[in-house]
């Protein structure tokens, strides 16, 4: 049985397309170069690009900064992704210039997840029996 699209890792060819389209619309998102007014007060973070096989796709991982007004800054993206594509394609040199779809950046959500487990009480209370420490002092207000 062959693996589908969805089951092989990406090739080398999209790894890189989708690294260098990440670079240019981080410079263009730092730079405020929108006229999406929405876009010029958030600054927002680029972390992954991924590019469909035929390189006629792109899915943009993004983040504001704190985690805030994720949808108003997705809604704004979609509506720049015209603007986006255009200067993508002054900047690189590809025979396709990809669609773009922006969605929020799950890496985020589980870093935040995996910091709130190790901080709960019983994680530091198992940690502190492990390393011989004693338990830290809890005094209630």
């Amino acid at each position: 049985m062959s693996p589908t699209n969805r089951d092989r890792a990406p090739s080398v060819r999209q790894l890189r397309v989708g690294e260098q389209i990440r670079h240019v619309l981080a410079e263009i998102l730092a730079r405020g170069d929108l006229r999406e007014p929405a876009l010029r007060e958030l600054s927002i973070t680029v972390s992954e690009v991924r590019v469909s096989p035929d390189l006629r796709n792109a899915t943009v991982f993004v983040m504001p900064l704190g985690g805030s007004a994720v949808e108003a800054a997705l809604e704004a993206l979609t509506r720049a992704a015209a603007f986006l594509r255009n200067r993508i394609g002054k900047e690189l040199r590809l025979r396709y210039l990809p669609n773009l779809s922006f969605r929020r950046d799950p890496a985020f959500d589980a870093a935040t997840r995996i910091d709130e487990i190790l901080r709960s009480p019983d994680v530091v209370r198992d940690l502190d029996q492990d390393s011989g420490k004693p338990p830290p002092d809890r005094t209630e207000d």
